[in-house]
């Protein structure tokens, strides 16, 4: 450096690459004919010219620094043995209906009928007419076995760094849920279906279809809540209301909402509904309810039992309507 010269701040030329470089240029103007220069690299799918020379000095950050790929082995992974459960609202359809402690495999039980009958006028010292006898019903019922085992090996349970079997059965739990639910839903299905297409249908069936007489709830799909959640009034304000006595925390023309999936009442998309008296609507006769556990020494592990038996029939066909919201063309 002579004077006052500053340096350039050019990185410094590198012949070797450069002549590489040429070398790659004619290679591949020429269609890979001329392959003066150029290095190649054979593997298992063939030979292939490699395309960046070595590094010629530390210059050449991005071929001659240490990636993580050069120091994998010396990088740890960080692994969780802590599943998370995925979130799901499950709501639990059994505490709505009339359950019963049964005793047997199977019987009846016993409703009367609304009198409907009313008293004439009679005459002094005229006969008493006859009364009216109650209108007793048998509602016949049966009682199903649902059951089913999960072998685990006695390693798992003692290598794992969870409570397995524990997490084992809180699913099993869950999936006793999903059986009941999917009972009840089948029978609240056959309830006599309406269509809706607007809040004042809605009102109709509440107001005059259902007997002032039953209480009522509505058990609405996801898709059906959300047609109830998006309607407002003549002002402008959403007809649904908070709720700290519902499950969902909302009500709607002064009913409490039970909110389910849409796959629980129909399929996806589809917005289904049952309002009425789901406990008048549904009997429930719970017989056995049982989570069992047992070691087998045949295979060094455990077996977890988890099983239900349990019967729904449907108690008052009057007590509510199955229905499916259309949306006006």
């Amino acid at each position: 450096m002579k004077g006052n010269e500053q340096p350039s701040g050019k990185k410094p030329n590198h012949p070797e690459e450069h002549s590489y470089r040429d070398a790659l240029n004619a290679y591949l103007h020429t269609r890979g004919r001329n392959t003066d220069g150029v290095n190649f690299e054979k593997t298992e799918a063939g030979e292939f010219a490699i395309f960046r020379a070595d590094p010629t000095d530390a210059s050449d950050v991005v071929n001659a620094g240490v990636k993580a790929a050069d120091a994998a082995v010396t990088i740890p992974e960080t692994i969780s043995n802590t599943p998370q459960r995925e979130l799901q609202t499950v709501v639990d359809l059994k505490p709505f209906t009339n359950v019963f402690q049964a005793s047997t495999q199977k019987g009846t039980y016993p409703t009367v009928a609304n009198a409907t009958t009313k008293m004439a006028t009679v005459a002094e010292l005229e006969k008493n007419p006859a009364m009216a006898k109650p209108d007793f019903k048998s509602i016949d019922w049966s009682v199903e076995t649902y059951r089913q085992a999960l072998p685990v090996s006695q390693e798992s349970i003692d290598d794992s760094a969870i409570d397995l079997v524990g997490l084992i059965a809180q699913n099993a739990q869950q999936i006793k849920v999903n059986t009941t639910n999917s009972a009840v839903a089948t029978l609240l299905k056959g309830f006599t279906a309406k269509t809706i297409s607007s809040i004042d249908d809605l009102k109709h069936i509440n107001n005059v279809d259902l007997d002032p007489a039953y209480s009522r709830a509505i058990i609405a799909s996801q898709s059906f809540y959300n047609f109830l959640d998006t309607v407002k009034d003549g002002n402008g304000r959403y007809l649904l209301q908070d709720s700290i006595l519902t499950p969902s925390g909302k009500s709607v023309l002064g009913m409490p909402i039970v909110v389910v999936s849409d796959d629980t009442l129909g399929a996806a998309g589809e917005a289904h509904a049952f309002l009425g008296d789901i406990k008048r609507a549904i009997l429930f006769a719970n017989r056995a309810d049982f989570m069992v556990r047992w070691t087998d020494d045949q295979i060094h592990g455990q077996y977890l039992q988890a099983g239900m038996r349990f019967g729904v029939s449907v108690a008052d066909e009057k007590a509510g309507y199955f229905l499916t919201y259309t949306p006006k063309a």
